[in-house]
């Protein structure tokens, strides 16, 4: 996994400015290797990953030695619908290929939200999408009821952010079949005054 999702990794994370100081949670960190991919980049920040596999926990920490030995990365056992983080405690929450299989994904982004720092961002990236004219979608599409998968299309990504409060922008590839949909979370002012 850590190989065949590495293109579309690097592919979506340019759509995003990841600074030197920030906090980053990778949900469903698999292998751990976008964790390294951001830990590189975040230098004098922190970043954690969280799966709900034991043996992806146990990957993600054997990819990550040295940062976790540096004190710069740290891997935990958990859900996307009960993170074991404080609320707003992200400026960058990342999820490749994996929101497709999250028990609840209005539920489970609203979690996300919650860990969220105000004006920090969400970005899931995948390598198929409903609608999609790309051959791994298509075939992802067909058999998407029989694995369980939750496939969405471009529209339902956008909708899927905004029911979450998230303004988001999206950006498509449909020859390779690829989607990056990155979510802001409003700044407290912000979201306050839409309260009112």
């Amino acid at each position: 996994m850590n190989a065949s999702h590495s293109k579309v990794t690097d592919w979506g994370l340019e759509h995003i400015s990841v600074e030197k100081h920030h906090t980053v949670l990778d949900v469903g960190c698999g292998g751990g290797r976008t964790v390294r991919k951001l830990a590189a980049i975040a230098t004098d920040g922190k970043i954690y990953g969280v799966d709900h596999s034991e043996e992806s926990v146990a990957a993600s920490k054997n990819t990550n030695v040295h940062g976790i030995e540096m004190g710069r990365v740290e891997i935990r056992l958990g859900s996307v619908s009960q993170l074991p983080f404080s609320d707003d405690m992200f400026d960058l929450v990342t999820a490749v290929e994996t929101h497709f299989w999250w028990p609840d994904l209005g539920s489970d982004m609203r979690e996300i939200f919650r860990v969220l720092k105000p004006e920090g961002q969400l970005i899931i990236i995948a390598e198929v999408y409903k609608g999609a004219h790309a051959m791994a979608s298509r075939l992802a599409e067909k058999y998407a009821r029989r694995t369980g998968m939750a496939l969405l299309s471009a529209e339902e990504h956008r909708q899927l952010f905004t029911s979450a409060g998230l303004d988001v922008q999206l950006t498509a590839d449909d020859h390779k079949g690829w989607i990056c949909a990155i979510g802001r979370k409003p700044s407290n002012r912000k979201a306050l005054t839409g309260h009112l």
